[in-house]
């Protein structure tokens, strides 16, 4: 099969490019060559910024298109002026499970109803608001393009090698530290995971036979923070290594949020949401995610590659706010 893969060089792409190609597949990527030079020899390489000139598309067509970039519907309806349906072969968006309104009961399916962008909020700016609105509008567009055979893929936190967020990445680092590890939150609270190369090898799959709608998530709920930072725990820490949870409220006063201490939703209704998908049409349509400690001792093996990002917590500002909180418990 002829796949062209839209942005196929960094983590998530770079995943579904592997598994494209391990599966014998004939594989375009369409990037701007500024993520992972040299990367995939044996691949064709359109060099091009999806927001700008897309005429290396012209009379060009693919079995496939995997779109693992598309934030803006704008950039959906580009690509489709560029690459329609004719030539695109079945067009599949990356979308995620940001796309839910809140409060979704937990092991919601994929009919639940989604978000909607705010009046007056811009079609062009994605941030923490408008992320999941403009994701659902990508959808939308795409099915209106591409048609009812378009495949969309709702992935929540996606984790494994090359990720160059540093979100689930800095919780194997800091466990593997040991000591008092600070826990955001409440243990209770939900989080699902997804390692990038399950998510890409399915949706290769997936792109060869099938168009729909799926969640792209594990553990199926109910999994919790507590039980996440439990499996790294059990597969890095070292003896004497001791989790402390530190209360949400307190936190928020501290002015500590979700870059200091990623994947904690900070009491964010979207991020329940967001986190308790049920998995169960993506399982019986073949997704086969491995166990989350495979994940982790993996992941643990490459951890002096990802280079922590800025704005985490550091060992001092930890120490400082353990003592705050013990403090405050008497």
């Amino acid at each position: 099969m002829r796949i062209l893969i839209i942005g196929g060089t960094r983590f998530v792409g770079r995943a579904v490019t592997e598994a494209a190609l391990a599966a014998g597949h004939d594989v375009t990527l369409l990037h701007r060559g500024r993520t992972g030079p040299g990367l995939f020899p044996e691949a064709e390489h359109l060099l091009a910024d999806r927001d700008g000139d897309l005429s290396v598309l012209a009379g060009r067509s693919w079995d496939a298109t995997v779109d693992v970039t598309a934030y803006r519907p704008a950039q959906v309806r580009a690509l489709a002026a560029a690459l329609p349906a004719s030539r695109a072969g079945r067009y599949v968006l990356v979308s995620s499970t940001a796309v839910y309104d809140a409060p979704a009961a937990p092991g919601f399916t994929e009919d639940s109803p989604l978000r909607v962008l705010a009046p007056g909020a811009s079609r062009e700016t994605v941030d923490s608001g408008t992320y999941g609105p403009l994701k659902a509008l990508c959808e939308e567009a795409a099915r209106e393009l591409y048609g009812p055979e378009t495949l969309v893929v709702r992935p929540t936190y996606v984790i494994g090698p090359h990720d160059h967020t540093d979100r689930f990445t800095h919780w194997v680092r800091r466990i593997a530290r040991g000591g008092e590890v600070l826990a955001p939150g409440r243990p209770e609270d939900p989080v699902q995971l997804v390692d990038a190369r399950d998510l890409a090898a399915w949706t290769v799959a997936m792109a060869e036979r099938s168009g729909g709608t799926f969640h792209a998530v594990h553990p199926a709920p109910p999994f919790t923070f507590g039980d996440m930072l439990g499996v790294i725990a059990a597969e890095v820490a070292p003896a004497g290594t001791v989790l402390t949870w530190v209360g949400e409220e307190f936190l928020e006063a501290e002015g500590v949020d979700d870059t200091a201490l990623p994947l904690w939703g900070g009491g964010s209704p979207f991020g329940t949401a967001a986190n308790t998908a049920d998995p169960a049409a993506a399982l019986r349509a073949g997704f086969a995610p491995r166990p989350l400690a495979q994940s982790v001792r993996e992941i643990h093996g490459l951890v002096h590659l990802a280079p922590e990002l800025p704005g985490r917590l550091s060992a001092g500002q930890e120490s400082e706010l353990l003592g705050k909180w013990a403090r405050t418990r008497g």
